[in-house]
Formats: C-alpha cells, structure tokens, sequence
C-alpha cells in the first residue's frame, strides 16, 4: 500500500528547528505591527479623501490592507511587520513568494480572518504544525521562516 506524502523543499522542522524557532511570537508580533500600520494608512486615505475614508472605513480598511499585504508580500516575501522581526513567508518550493502566491495567501488570509472558526482553527494549527503553519499556509504548501542570514 502506498501512502501520498506531501513533498516540499521548506526547511525541515526536526532537522533544522532553527528556521522555526520564535516564529510564532514573531508572527504575533509583525501581525499587530502591520494592523497598526494598515490603520495608519487608513487614517491617511480618510483625510486625503476628505472624510470619505472614515465613512467607508471597513471597506477602506481591508482594500487598504489587502494591497499593503500583497505588495510587500510580492517584494519581498514578508510585510513590513515581518521584516521588522527577521521573518519571511517561503512557499513550497523553498522559494519567495511571487505576485501570485503573494496573491493567493492574502485572499486565504481574508477568507480565514472573516470567520471566527476557520481563524481560531488557523491559529490552533500554528500551535500545533511543526512549521507553524496555518490554514492559509496548509492549502498553499507555504511557511514562515526565520529569515536566513
């Protein structure tokens, strides 16, 4: 009998647990950095727009944070909250994301986020994966990592 096994170049967690040491915490952390910063930017829109920012402000909020996401995700593997704790998100392939993936796991982290189920299971499975992966990272094979040197 054979046994489908998920093959992946991301750093193994038993071998290397160097690559996933902290990245919890670190990702807590960078997760209130980017939600400060995205409420920044938000504040910005609203008086730039004069007001209409503040009127509109939870659509404002997620068009804001979503292209916030998938910007510095497509440039750089991480947002500005991850870079600030020396963590990246890596995709299967051991690779950084791209335009797509980056795409693709802000969309995955919307859908998550927008439940209170599916975001509580994604931050149970964090606890519980080797590579501290949730939901989002599960579907799409992806992980953070502490940002090699």
């Amino acid at each position: 009998m054979t046994y489908l096994t998920a093959t992946t170049a991301l750093p193994d967690p038993v071998d290397q647990p160097e690559f996933y040491n902290g990245v919890l915490a670190k990702r807590a952390l960078a997760w209130i950095v980017d939600v400060a910063l995205i409420t920044g930017f938000t504040i910005v829109a609203g008086i730039l727009t004069l007001t209409l920012a503040f009127f509109l402000w939870p659509v404002a909020f997620i068009a804001i944070g979503a292209l916030y996401r998938i910007g510095t995700l497509a440039s750089g593997s991480a947002t500005w909250g991850m870079r600030l704790m020396g963590i990246e998100l890596r995709g299967p392939s051991g690779d950084r994301f791209d335009g797509m993936q980056s795409m693709l796991h802000v969309l995955g982290y919307y859908a998550s986020m927008s439940f209170v189920l599916p975001a509580l299971a994604s931050i149970a499975a964090m606890f519980v994966t080797g590579r501290r992966q949730g939901l989002t990272d599960l579907v799409l094979g992806s992980a953070a990592i502490n940002r090699p040197s």
